[in-house]
């Protein structure tokens, strides 16, 4: 039987309550007999693996590696995972450092199969390592299954400072390109969702503006600091607990399902409540 998160409110105080039960629930989770069963094949048999073309034949061991860093979704691109794989991790112009998700640039770089040293599989804190990467997430998508918002604010928490670590100029185009990070802060800033839809530079620009508004400092090293994530997902958080009571309110009110088969009107309604948020 698996374990499903509890988190009995959304927003703010649903956050403050996975904070307080967290490390219980992610115990709990980790005790799951599924959990337990990939983790074991993945540590039994990672070690067996010398190239990147056998760790993309065998399903239950390829799960677990791109689980471990969120790109379980691209399981079933095998040719593509591969060279991915295969991309020299030090290489800026390789192919896993010159996709947008930098999810898949350290994907290759833990795996190292297109390292000169060669792979780093038979490390002895290797499987260890991924194997703790999955569980984390794994739980981070069983939150999600309760509340995405919540799993949203989670992985930015994780992943923010690594991408914040670097050059002015690259950082925001790392941040831009990983839609969970994009989602995070585009929604703290009162942004619509059309603005993943605009050209990349004026995302940059339109975000900096917004953060000068709301923080006081439109620089990336603003999300540097551990209190300023945090200021960030409190306010991300108060905006899609909002949101989502406003969306529910379009939908089922009577008054604005008429305009919206007359003309689309509700969605211009919509827009209007979001710039009010």
């Amino acid at each position: 039987m698996s374990f499903t998160p509890m988190i009995p409110m959304g927003g703010l105080a649903g956050w403050r309550f996975l904070e307080r039960t967290g490390e219980m629930q992610r115990a709990a989770f980790d005790r799951s007999a599924a959990l337990a069963r990939e983790t074991a094949y993945f540590t039994e048999n990672i070690g067996k693996i010398t190239r990147a073309e056998e760790l993309v034949r065998d399903r239950r061991l390829l799960k677990v590696a791109l689980g471990a860093f969120g790109l379980e979704g691209e399981i079933d691109k095998k040719f593509f995972i591969r060279k991915v794989l295969e991309s020299d991790p030090l290489d800026p112009k390789s192919m896993a450092n010159r996709l947008s998700d930098p999810a898949f640039g350290r994907l290759a770089k833990a795996f190292g199969f297109g390292d000169l040293t060669g792979p780093n599989i038979a490390r002895a804190e290797f499987a260890g390592t991924i194997v703790a990467q999955y569980r984390a997430r794994q739980f981070e998508s069983a939150v999600g299954e309760v509340d995405n918002s919540m799993r949203l604010a989670m992985n930015f928490r994780r992943e923010i400072g690594a991408v914040a670590a670097g050059s002015e100029g690259a950082a925001w185009f790392t941040l831009l390109g990983s839609k969970p990070l994009r989602e995070v802060v585009q929604t703290a800033l009162g942004l619509p969702q059309e603005f993943a839809r605009i050209d990349i530079d004026r995302q940059r620009d339109m975000i900096r503006d917004r953060m000068a508004a709301a923080f006081g400092d439109s620089s990336i090293a603003f999300f540097r600091e551990p209190a300023n994530v945090e200021r960030v997902i409190e306010r991300f958080l108060a905006r899609a607990q909002i949101t989502g009571m406003a969306a529910e309110n379009v939908a089922t009110s009577p008054a604005l399902q008429l305009l919206q088969n007359a003309n689309g009107g509700a969605a211009g309604i919509f827009n209007l409540l979001l710039s009010r948020v």
